[in-house]
C-alpha cells in the first residue's frame, strides 16, 4: 500500500519525480502537495483501495505523512 501510494505521489504530485521521501516526511506541510493535489490523491486511494475520504478528511492533520494515510486507510478497511 504504502509503495503505491508513494509512487503515485512522487509521479504524479511531485515537481520532482525522482525524490524519495520518507514514510514520516511532512508532504502538506512541507510543501510537497497542496489542497488540489490532496483531492487526486484522495481520487487515487477510492480508486485503489476503495476508501473514501469525504472532503473534512483532507486535512493536514490526517494526511501529512504517508504513515497517517497509511494509517486512515487501514482504519477504514478495518470498519
Amino acid at each position: 500500500m504504502k509503495d503505491k501510494i508513494r509512487a503515485f505521489i512522487s509521479q504524479q504530485l511531485s515537481n520532482d519525480p525522482k525524490y524519495s521521501f520518507s514514510d514520516d516526511e511532512p508532504l502538506i506541510s512541507g510543501g510537497w502537495v497542496d489542497s488540489f493535489d490532496l483531492t487526486k490523491l484522495a481520487v487515487f486511494i477510492e480508486e485503489t483501495f476503495g476508501v473514501h475520504f469525504a472532503d473534512p478528511e483532507l486535512t493536514e492533520d490526517n494526511m501529512d505523512t504517508l504513515n497517517q494515510i497509511v494509517r486512515n486507510i487501514e482504519a477504514k478497511l478495518a470498519r
